[in-house]
């Protein structure tokens, strides 16, 4: 019988996009895969430690896994990503779940099959955790689930030092990948039938800065434009102070590029950005606003806020809440801030009191919900042109698929349509999906 594994991941689609890569390598070992772990000879836990919820995920399944050794000493039980990444909390693993037979990080995920290979010789728990990035590895096996859309790692690392971000620390230097290794990677993905490609990376603006001869982001997306078979470009995630005219330019003007940028303010008082180490201004973050939808009338703009940062006044919040009305987005991921271990924010005197940031995040929950709704009932009577992905999750007599601007359509239709581009016309709007009828 062949062996089997399963993959459980915790954190953000750079996590998702590592996974699909250990995937891969595990299928070239001769694993298939299995959802249930019942069945798997080797489960490996892809970890995240930016917010601290996801964090304490992962040390519950670690306890959980305790009765899944007892009951098959032969299972291989291994945990990677940004939280081993940690060497501290990897040594951590190492001496509190004696169980877990292997632990590696973020920068040599490529190591895999070598490591597997230690732990079945030596009959040892194995700890590998390179504490600096080395060269990109290009070529790596990936088993993909969704035959229609792809993420693409264009970069890895970041150098921002956002006071209260930890992934400069497990993610290490920004790193880019070269033009020719990228548009190779989408056009044999367009050759397979894919229609949409995101391109990834901690900050996708910032891209290139590092490659001799210096490219720009921008000059990336004109040269992906021109791959045939792929409808749709995307990327995540923008970081404002990198934002370029040319970048701006390009999105205007690169027929593929979707009508849709994800750009984390965080906050809206000068204060606490420059508090944050986020380098622009309140002030210069307008400006973007202004010029993007100057260039793209129809884009869509979403967000992150944090709410409750070390020092936040209530005039501060009230920057913050001032800074939705004049932005109006289309949708944000709002979080309060909690400590995280190794950031420089997490040692700042004048924490926010948790009953204070728990009032604050519902009050900007709530304005934020009022302001989508809107923005989606000025889609009522418009036809969008929508990328069709199957049966919607609610409801399976309906199909689904997201416009241009990333807004999710539900819609009567033929599942036929799934892979296609479909015309809909908008007649009805909830705040986090449209709903329409088939042209």
């Amino acid at each position: 019988m062949p062996q089997k594994y399963h993959l459980e991941t915790f954190g953000c689609q750079m996590n998702e996009r590592d996974t699909e890569i250990l995937a891969g390598m595990l299928e070239e070992l001769g694993y298939q895969p299995t959802e249930n772990e019942r069945d798997a000879d080797i489960i490996i836990l892809n970890t995240c430690c930016v917010r601290e919820t996801a964090e304490n995920k992962v040390w519950g399944r670690i306890g959980e896994l305790t009765h899944t050794k007892s009951r098959n000493p032969e299972v291989i039980l291994g945990i990677c990503g940004c939280m081993t990444q940690q060497v501290e909390v990897a040594e951590k693993i190492r001496q509190k779940a004696p169980h877990m037979d292997l632990i590696f990080g973020t920068h040599n995920i490529h190591q895999l099959p070598d490591l597997i290979q230690r732990v079945k010789t030596s009959k040892k728990a194995v700890l590998e955790v390179w504490e600096r990035e080395g060269e990109i590895v290009e070529n790596l096996p990936t088993r993909r689930e969704d035959g229609l859309k792809a993420f693409i790692t264009i970069m890895y690392g970041c150098n921002n030092f956002c006071t209260y971000c930890i992934v400069p620390y497990v993610r290490g230097r920004e790193r880019s990948r070269l033009i020719p290794d990228i548009k190779a990677e989408i056009t044999q993905l367009a050759r397979e039938g894919y229609k949409e490609i995101t391109l990834l990376g901690q900050n996708v603006n910032s891209y290139g800065k590092d490659l001799e001869p210096r490219v720009e982001f921008a000059d990336l997306l004109w040269e992906l434009n021109k791959i045939g078979d792929i409808y749709r470009l995307r990327f995540t995630s923008s970081h404002p102070k990198d934002l370029s005219d040319r970048l701006i330019e390009a999105m205007a003007g690169a027929e593929k590029v979707c009508e849709h940028i994800h750009l984390p303010v965080q906050a809206g008082s000068n204060r606490v950005l420059k508090a944050m180490n986020r380098n622009y201004t309140r002030e210069h973050y307008l400006e973007l606003i202004h010029k993007l939808r100057e260039a793209v009338p129809q884009i869509a703009i979403t967000t992150d806020l944090i709410v409750g940062f070390p020092g936040e006044t209530d005039q501060d919040f009230r920057d913050t809440m001032d800074l939705l009305e004049r932005v109006r987005y289309d949708a944000a991921y709002t979080f309060v801030y909690n400590k995280r271990s190794g950031t420089p924010a997490a040692d700042l005197a004048d924490q926010v009191p948790d009953e204070v940031k728990k009032a604050r995040i519902q009050e900007l929950i709530t304005l934020q919900n009022s302001i989508s709704l809107a923005k989606n009932r000025e889609e009522i009577g418009q036809r969008v042109e929508v990328l069709v992905e199957g049966p919607s999750k609610t409801n399976e007599s309906k199909l689904t698929g997201r416009t241009r601007s990333n807004k999710v359509v539900v819609f009567t239709g033929n599942p036929d349509l799934k892979g296609k581009l479909a015309t809909v016309s908008i007649d009805d709007a909830k705040t986090w999906h449209l709903e329409g009828k088939l042209i």
